[in-house]
């Protein structure tokens, strides 16, 4: 029996033969009657005068090109510093303080900008008119834009005092020098203006030494990112001289960079391995320098070589410097067979923890011997 004589009333969509109607539109945006929803036109499309008036979108070449403009402004050559500090890593590696008896310095901090420091030397041979000690009393103020430092010498009834301050936000930076005596004899006094921009420096300089004006001004100008050259010229109003040089730095890779996890040694970060030569023409000599960080901030080495191209008369000099985790020595020999070394080592590993310094010298040519040790508390 078919199904459609047990349920005649039902009828499904599926068996019905009519077409069912297409479905309603939607009505267009803000609402309308359902009357209206279709006869409602669609919107008429844009003019080409508004076309023409919408801002077109930014183009990504134009943004390209100002970025361009932007990298073209920077350049790669680096700022140089100061001429005085070209040549600084190699002579503080060849030339040492040595002393001998004995050194004490007491260090205060008083407050976040001001410190004291009681400096005594005790049992030397190295003071004029065969004393055997002296005292010294420093203060230093420090802050923001710059420092302030007097030391008074009660033996010899001296003053010496040095101001920086930062000038014209930070563009310049004045200096002040001073050297005053109860005699009176030797008193001096010499202001220094440093100036510097993006790839060079420059610094100027007037005072009084010797009995006679001081001027003077240098250049130090970065040629290409490794190569930098600059000149200094002086007159010395006391003897009339003229005094002239010119120094060229030449900075390279230490060649050593390998990949490894071991943390950085803590310091600053080490200036990089360079060569500079410098020819004083007042005194006709020559002078060149080398300086290598073997292991950075670890193992430094540095060379001299100082030579008169007239006489061909020479001085050689030799140092190095091993940086280890709480005590620092350094060695270094010149041509003459004279040795120097200073022995640096933290008692604690606190900051501020005293510093013991041994330092000896012998020169066996002179029949010379020093020794000393040293105490730093407080630094």
């Amino acid at each position: 029996m078919p199904i459609q004589s047990i349920f005649p009333l039902f009828t499904t969509r599926c068996d019905s033969s009519a077409i069912p109607p297409p479905p309603p539109l939607l009505p267009p945006p803000g609402g309308s009657k359902s009357g209206e929803a279709g006869s409602t036109p669609p919107p008429p499309p844009a003019a080409e005068s508004d076309k023409a008036a919408a801002p077109p979108p930014p183009s990504p070449v134009a943004a390209d090109d100002d970025i361009a403009k932007a990298a073209a402004s920077v350049s790669s050559c680096p700022n140089p510093g100061p001429l005085e500090m070209a040549t600084y890593d190699v002579r503080r590696l060849v030339s040492l303080d040595t002393y001998d008896g004995v050194r004490v310095d007491i260090s205060k901090q008083l407050s976040p900008y001001f410190a004291c420091v009681h400096s005594f030397h005790l049992g030397t041979t190295m003071l004029p008119d065969g004393k055997n000690c002296s005292y010294g009393f420093t203060t230093q103020m420090n802050d923001e834009e710059g420092f302030m430092m007097a030391r008074v010498d009660p033996e010899r009834g001296s003053v010496d005092g040095r101001i920086h301050k930062a000038l014209l936000g930070g563009l310049a930076m004045g200096k002040l020098q001073l050297g005053l005596s109860s005699e009176g004899q030797s008193d001096q006094m010499l202001g220094e203006v440093d100036i510097g921009a993006a790839t060079w420096t420059a610094n100027l300089k007037y005072g009084s030494m010797g009995g006679g004006n001081v001027f003077g001004c240098n250049y130090f100008q970065a040629v290409t990112p490794k190569l930098a050259m600059g000149g200094e010229g002086m007159y010395i109003g006391a003897n009339g001289n003229m005094l002239s040089s010119y120094t060229a730095k030449y900075s390279f890779d230490n060649g050593t960079e390998e990949a490894t996890d071991a943390a950085p040694a803590p310091g600053p970060p080490e200036a990089p391995s360079y060569l500079a030569a410098t020819y004083n023409a007042g005194q006709g000599m020559l002078s060149l320098n080398y300086k290598r960080a073997v292991t950075a901030q670890r193992v430094n080495i540095g060379a001299s070589l100082e030579c008169s191209p007239m006489t061909l008369e020479s001085q050689v000099l030799l140092g190095a410097e091993f940086n280890l985790t709480r005590s620092k020595m350094n060695v270094c020999i010149d041509g003459s067979g004279r040795i120097q070394s200073v022995l640096e080592t933290k008692l604690g590993r606190e900051p501020g923890s005293p510093a013991l310094n041994f330092a000896a010298e012998l020169d066996h040519g002179k029949n010379v011997m020093k020794f000393g040790y040293g105490l730093n508390i407080g630094s």
